[in-house]
């Protein structure tokens, strides 16, 4: 089992940053795929971006790339997002979620795990 409690969201200008967290229980931490998703309201829950177990490889989608950078410390057993040139479309709750098994990094079905989300707020 695996807890995940994200935090860092809040209010921002466009243009600013946020570093959002998820610091996850279990000593298995550095074995799962780590992945962060958002979801606006009245719109379906969108992949943003996923970190491997060695933080090797990292792949974003295509709305946030350039300008999100998903890291992780498994010392800390904490995974990151840092935001920066941040748009009112990124206006979302941001989720982190956890899969140990592995699969389509962009599907939400991959992931075993997942926190409470935290809100990100853009204002133009």
């Amino acid at each position: 089992q695996v807890q995940l409690v994200e935090s860092g969201g809040g209010l921002v200008q466009a243009g600013g940053s946020l570093r959002l967290s998820c610091a996850a229980s279990g000593r298995t931490f550095r074995s799962y795929v780590m992945g962060w998703f958002r979801q606006a309201p009245g719109k379906e829950r969108e992949f943003v971006a996923t970190i491997t177990w060695s933080g090797s490889s990292t792949h974003y989608s295509d709305s946030v790339k350039g300008r999100f950078t998903i890291s992780r410390d498994n010392a800390k057993n904490t995974v990151y997002l840092q935001m920066n040139s941040l748009k009112p479309e990124d206006t979302a709750v941001y989720y982190c979620a956890a899969s140990l098994l592995g699969g389509p990094y962009s599907d939400y079905r991959t992931y075993d795990y997942w926190g409470q989300g935290t809100q990100v707020t853009v204002s133009s």
